[in-house]
């Protein structure tokens, strides 16, 4: 096994194009600090080697290779080797990998004969082992900068080479390092090539997993997991207010499915090891929660409803005030987050979920459950039919009286259509075509109207969050400022305003997936 942990200053936002990042790790004596770590210092065979390490990365003018998740890595010593940067179609890959070499018979002649430098690295390379009870490790460290033609930054990559319980227990050691370990989000190859564009890392997975190549349910679970886990590395550096609210969107969406992911192979596989990732996760998600909510109301709702009143928000100072506190809830909302992504709680759950995707932990149990082995054996769209058409009964059910039902049963109604939504994406590509689509498309339609619907009961909860007197404004004898008070009420009025109207939206697009053929088999 190999794995690339990251050594960057954590929690830099990403830098405009054409701009150097960072103030970070400027060379080799900074980067050498991990060296000093407990961990990598006991039972060290030998000295530390380091030498002189130059790289350059070369690609087209139109970047044909880059297309293709590869690039040609010339070290200014020995052969140039063609590297895959980013996951094949159909190849395993794992969270953390590093850059692999691939046949050079896979570089188009036409390329070969039309490369220019893209990015490249100077700096040191050191090397040496660590045994360990598990097995040796061998270990690499690079650290210098990578260089584009107008913008450079620091950057410093730890790679373990060994036994995967050896690999893993090592980084779990080094997860408490001052330098946030993290498996690396990108190959260093990738990361060299973002610089020199002025744009992030393209991340190695996106969206939901596609679980058409697998056919057992462990094989699928396998697929799922590592896809989501990359889905996080590489949102991590981009969940933080300066990048955007993109970031924590996509960070909230792929923790949501990877706990949708835990939850619809339940039936099938559980125990210890995923009930304690799961609770990671789900202490993840209430940091994440707080983030996306304030971003989707103050730039949704609260902006539109400004936009309504004469002179905006500037021209009612109660509100104005509102906005401002929870500008300020948001910003609370998004250091909390940061300081926990940049922690050591996260990094050990990444490794948590490589240990469970590497070492199949999830079987653990085998000896107490005799079954186990046979339910992980069995073929994933049994299992799939079985999940959805469970959730779907279950949506239907609460459905019936959807013309009717008050507000706050529409949002428990949107959480259960949620409870459908993930799983049904996950196990789509088991059924490929316009069947699929089409019930995709229709579910997907009634979970954005009743969100719609859904926005009074999120600000009401947003805006009694904010601590007394914050917003303004006067006095009232419950604790809340009367202005603070009057502005909660005339933005809980507003969604409430909007909501009634688009119930009728929600019951059609309810009708339309009613009446949508089921996707799956018969379970």
């Amino acid at each position: 096994m190999r794995l690339e942990l990251d050594l960057e200053p954590p929690g830099e936002a990403p830098a405009a194009p054409g701009r150097p990042t960072g103030t970070g790790l400027p060379g080799w004596a900074d980067a050498a600090r991990i060296l000093r770590h407990p961990a990598l210092r006991r039972g060290r065979v030998g000295t530390v080697r380091t030498v002189a390490e130059e790289l350059v990365w070369l690609d087209t003018p139109d970047g044909t290779l880059a297309r293709q998740g590869l690039l040609l890595e010339s070290p200014r010593r020995g052969e140039r080797r063609l590297v895959r940067v980013l996951p094949g179609p159909g190849e395993g890959w794992q969270p953390g990998q590093p850059a692999t070499t691939v046949p050079a018979s896979a570089l188009p002649a036409a390329a070969a004969a039309n490369l220019l430098p893209v990015a490249g690295f100077v700096g040191r390379r050191g090397q040496f082992l660590v045994p360990g009870p598990a097995g040796t490790v061998a270990v690499t460290l690079l650290a210098g900068r990578l260089r584009g033609l107008i913008a450079e930054r620091p950057v410093a990559r730890l790679v373990l080479e060994g036994p995967v319980p050896a690999v893993l227990a090592l980084a779990h050691a080094l997860a408490h390092s001052s330098t946030g370990a993290l498996p690396a989000h990108a190959a260093l190859p990738e990361a060299a090539r973002a610089l020199a564009r002025g744009e992030s890392p393209r991340p190695r997975c996106r969206g939901a997993p596609d679980l058409s190549g697998a056919e057992t349910v462990e094989a699928a679970l396998a697929v799922a997991l590592g896809h989501l886990v990359e889905v996080l590395l590489a949102q991590q550096p981009l969940a933080q207010l300066a990048a955007g609210p993109e970031g924590v969107h996509q960070m909230r969406v792929g923790l949501r499915r990877l706990r949708s992911v835990l939850k619809a192979f339940r039936p099938a596989v559980d125990g210890p090891a995923l009930r304690a990732f799961d609770a990671g996760l789900q202490a993840l998600a209430r940091l994440l929660g707080p983030a996306r909510d304030w971003d989707v109301f103050l730039g949704g709702m609260a902006a539109d409803l400004a936009a309504a009143l004469p002179g905006g928000a500037a021209g009612e100072p109660r509100l104005a005030a509102l906005l401002r506190a929870g500008e300020a809830a948001r910003e609370a909302a998004y250091a909390a987050l940061r300081e926990a992504l940049d922690g050591e709680a996260f990094r050990r759950l990444m490794l948590e979920a490589l240990a469970l995707l590497l070492e199949r932990r999830w079987r653990d149990g085998a000896a107490e459950d005799a079954a186990l082995p046979e339910r992980l054996a069995a073929p994933v769209r049994r299992h799939a039919a079985r999940v959805l058409e469970r959730r779907w009964r279950r949506l239907r059910r609460d459905a019936a009286e959807i013309e009717t039902m008050p507000v706050e049963a529409l949002h428990a109604l949107r959480l259960e259509g949620k409870r459908l939504r993930y799983p049904a994406e996950l196990f789509a590509a088991l059924w490929p075509g316009r069947a699929t689509a089409r019930f995709l498309r229709r579910l997907s339609a009634l979970q954005e109207a009743l969100g719609l619907a859904n926005d009074a009961a999120v600000a009401r909860s947003l805006t009694g969050s904010l601590p007394a007197g914050r917003s303004g404004g006067g006095r009232s004898g419950g604790g809340r400022s009367g202005g603070q008070a009057w502005a909660a009420g005339l933005v809980e009025g507003w969604a409430l305003a909007r909501a009634e109207p688009l119930r009728a939206e929600s019951v059609r697009a309810w009708e339309r997936l009613a009446r949508c053929d089921r996707f799956w088999d018969e379970a």
